[in-house]
């Protein structure tokens, strides 16, 4: 064993000895010896493996150890659930472990048998030896086996490693011993006496043996250990008469196969101690008779049979089949493919009992005779909880169903009827009905659903009060009226007779209550024999009464509802004839507001342009008359924009503006301070632009915005409206950065109004912000949009500033400017939605806010009808 392996042994202070005693043994046994610590947290540690893996497994140690799971891998998809199965129930139980199966390795399947006793660590931990052995050639060719065993044992009969010729007196005459590990050369043996070269014990046994083989004339064997530089060895010789007072004798080294008679030894202890200890019921029967030759402690307490009791017997002679095809369709599997895993079958126990297992077995081979390996797993407690999670899921998918029938429809005629159909089907009962009590009515039955073998209750009545009222106390208020055997409940001549006219045996009825009131029942009948009713079946009545008693309620209110309506439908027409009168007078005072309006703005916008052009004419004579040629661009300077530009030049200020009077013969001089017809000129501007956007806000409110969509490169949409806001952005001392990508895609959109939205964005910040603001104008495709990002670093706004920056509605009269500017965001908003796209803005977390817009790209929009 390398220096590798014997570190990984789990117990440190392991003596060196042993170590080499484990290595030989390990080196010696037909399989693979391992030690493993299960941790707490789940891990796995290799403490060790023993070289036997390679031929085993066809890996190497050091693979197993650096990975234990690679193991699992070769397990066979079959054998997967048995194995954890078995590992589980050992981790829990702390219990010897035992567990056959196959595993794929390279060369093909292989058939392997693994043991191990686990052991709890003071840490917690679990600690694993075992001991894993190929079982291939016993599983799948025992007879072969046997017959191959016998045919190599007499040709190795014949074949001897070391033979020699020794005389009656015990001396060597002549030895052959090509290929055999003897330490003395010929010349130190032939002449020698036998009890000169072999210890005193083992010359002694090879006296006596040759002696009784001289004696007798038959062949002798004896077995003796020899100490040898590679340590204790096992021999047997093998003596027959050669000639007069002479024996040979065939010597071989027998020392593998004694181990592994021990291993054998050890592991069939192991085997009987797994097989007595098995929690699963195990037996062993004869292939062709199913007649029980062993079975453990486990089938004893699944069966009820003691072990003399069924040893012995088939198991038809013990009645254990519950269907006795199930045991013909058992041998089919095992003849076709020789292994039946978790089959699930069902077995008749001593007292009657009826219980559910999953079998698995195997042919095995004992001692000539085939046989039937069989494992029994009691599944029955995990049948019946699946069964009554069936039994929930359908309870719960008819609750659910009922109550969107309820909730969905107002037919309660239908209603019921699928309600106690469903019920019946549920419940596998003979007849559902629901019964009315009512004061006036007396009983009748609202809906029935009835196997046809039985008679049906639907038109029954009486007026017997008397009898009315015991039926009545069968089903108290709130309170489930459970007979499981008529025959057994004390009830008077009258509901007897009643019970046995519609051939009732066991009954279930439970009370439909609306408020405090008893409107009815629910009730269950089991005609062919009396019945034991489950606590689900009680539960789902008494879910179902409730939902019926909605449905009730809920249609009672609808007939309430409908009365209310009748009544509500004169008012109705009513009230919708004055509407429409109303809908006149307000459709007369929208055409009398649109006229005021376009007359209003009409005059005032001609008004306004006049001022502005007299104001305008008057600047420009102040600025001929002043000191021409230091002027800047006065006025208002941004056109459509609507803002003033100031009246700073290049020069200098002028700081008045002298004219004559355009009276005639008039000499006198007015002279006006420049910056009040600037003012002048700037208010102009913004009325002018107000009124625009007023008539504008109109038109598209009343016709819609009209856009003309075509392809268009938004970089060089960007360089136009940039040409014609570098007068602004120069006078507000303000800068644009452009991180808009260069290969962005076309984009449907109206260019025209594209450029004023952008214009009126940027306008907004500039407005409303001192000189110096910085943008970032930025851009990206976002699915089938382009979405656009305008970010300055001027003052923020509250949330509920920004979600309303775009409507339309009055702002403060305070704010000169705030009209006009919100006129445009809205007129923005607009034109972004004729496109197909949004607007919003966002006010960052430090400074400033960020304007958004999307568009739809010209590929998106190619395919449109």
């Amino acid at each position: 064993m390398d220096e590798t392996v014997v570190k990984s042994l789990y117990t440190p202070n392991c003596p060196q000895d042993a170590i080499n005693l484990l290595s030989k043994l390990a080196l010696n046994l037909p399989g693979m010896i391992f030690q493993v610590l299960q941790q707490q947290d789940g891990s796995v540690l290799v403490l060790y493996v023993s070289s036997g893996c390679e031929y085993l497994y066809e890996l190497e140690p050091e693979a197993i150890q650096k990975d234990f799971r690679v193991l699992y891998k070769l397990i066979h998809p079959q054998d997967i659930k048995a194995f954890t199965e078995s590992i589980d129930y050992c981790t829990t139980n702390i219990t010897s472990w035992h567990w056959e199966g196959r595993i794929i390795t390279p060369s093909g399947i292989k058939w392997i048998q693994a043991t191990s006793q686990p052991e709890l660590q003071e840490s917690g931990d679990l600690l694993w030896n075992g001991l894993v052995m190929d079982i291939t050639d016993r599983k799948q060719a025992q007879e072969k086996l046997l017959e191959s065993e016998a045919r190599y044992q007499a040709i190795l009969d014949a074949i001897p490693d070391l033979m020699f010729r020794i005389s009656r007196d015990s001396e060597y005459l002549d030895l052959k011993s090509e290929g055999a590990n003897v330490i003395l050369s010929r010349e130190e043996i032939v002449g020698k006496h036998v009890d000169e070269l072999l210890p005193s014990d083992v010359a002694a046994i090879s006296l006596e043996a040759i002696a009784k083989t001289l004696d007798s004339g038959t062949l002798q064997t004896c077995e003796y250990q020899l100490p040898t530089p590679l340590g204790v060895k096992d021999y047997e010789a093998r003596l027959v008469v050669s000639g007069e007072d002479e024996v040979v004798a065939i010597v071989r080294d027998i020392t593998e196969r004694k181990q592994a008679e021990v291993a054998l030894q050890n592991l069939a202890q192991k085997f009987a101690k797994a097989f007595s200890c098995s929690p699963d019921s195990i037996t062993i029967s004869t292939l062709e008779e199913g007649r029980f030759i062993e079975v453990n402690d486990s089938f004893v307490k699944l069966s009820g049979y003691e072990r003399d009791e069924a040893i012995g017997k088939t198991s038809f002679e013990l009645n254990l089949w519950v269907h006795d095809r199930d045991r013909q369709n058992l041998l089919q599997e095992l003849q076709a493919t020789g292994v039946v895993r978790n089959l699930e079958f069902e077995f008749r126990q001593k007292s009657g009992k009826i219980i559910t297992t999953l079998l698995s077995a195997e042919i095995i081979d004992l001692d000539g005779l085939p046989s039937i390996l069989a494992v029994h797993h009691d599944i029955t407690e995990r049948k019946q909880v699946e069964a009554q999670l069936r039994l929930s899921a359908e309870r719960d998918r008819l609750l659910a169903e009922t109550l969107v029938r309820i909730r969905s429809s107002l037919n309660l005629e239908e209603i019921l009827q699928t309600t106690v159909t469903e019920v019946r089907q549920f419940l596998q009962a003979d007849r559902v009905f629901i019964g009315l009590n009512n004061p006036k009515l007396g009983v009748r039955t609202l809906a029935e659903s009835v196997d046809p073998k039985y008679p049906s209750v639907t038109g029954w009545s009486t007026t017997d009060e008397a009898y009315l009222q015991e039926l009545r106390n069968l089903i108290k208020d709130n309170v489930v009226g459970v007979i499981e055997d008529i025959t057994q409940v004390a009830l008077s001549p009258k509901v007897k007779a009643h019970f046995q006219k519609f051939q009732t045996k066991a009954t279930l009825s439970v009370p439909i209550m609306l408020g405090n009131e008893l409107f009815g029942a629910l009730i269950a009948n089991q005609c062919s024999s009396p019945r034991h009713w489950q606590p689900i079946e009680i539960d789902l009545l008494q879910q179902m009464s409730e939902q019926v008693a909605i449905a009730i309620h809920q249609s009672q209110i609808y007939q309430k509802l409908a009365e209310l309506n009748t009544n509500l439908e004169h008012q109705v027409q009513e009230r919708t004839a004055q509407l429409q009168q109303k809908m006149q007078e307000v459709e007369e005072l929208h055409r009398v507001k649109d006229v005021v309006l376009h007359t209003v703005a009409h005059d005032l916008r001609t008004s306004v342009m006049g001022n502005l052009m007299v104001l305008k004419n008057l600047l420009n004579q102040g600025v001929g008359s002043g000191d021409q040629g230091k002027r800047g661009q006065g006025g208002s300077g941004a056109g459509d924009w609507g803002l003033g530009a100031g009246n700073q030049g290049q020069g200098g200020i002028i700081e008045k503006v002298s004219f004559q009077s355009p009276i005639p013969n008039s000499q006198s001089q007015i002279s006006v301070s420049r910056s009040i017809i600037e003012r002048m000129i700037q208010g102009n501007d913004r009325q002018l632009t107000m009124i625009n956007s007023l008539l504008e806000i109109n038109s598209c409110e009343k016709q819609g915005i009209d856009i003309k969509p075509e392809p268009v490169d938004f970089n060089t949409l960007l360089r136009a409206t940039f040409t014609q806001l570098e007068p602004i952005l120069t006078q507000n001392q303000a800068t644009l950065k452009n991180l808009v990508p260069a290969d962005l895609p076309l984009v449907m959109a109206d260019a025209t109004r594209l450029e004023k939205v952008l214009a009126h964005l940027i306008t907004h910040s500039l407005q409303n912000n001192p000189p110096g603001l910085n943008f970032i104008l930025s851009a990206s495709v976002e699915g089938k949009m382009i979405r656009t990002q305008i970010q300055d670093d001027g003052v923020v706004m509250s949330k509920l500033e920004c979600d309303r920056l775009f409507d339309l509605h009055v702002r403060d009269p305070q704010d000169c400017c705030s009209t006009s500017i919100g006129l445009k965001t809205y007129l923005c908003r607009k034109v972004i939605k004729a496109h197909g796209g949004e607007i919003g803005v966002i006010s960052n977390r430090k400074r400033g806010l960020t304007f958004w817009f999307t568009l739809p790209l010209a590929t998106s929009t190619a395919n449109r009808p």
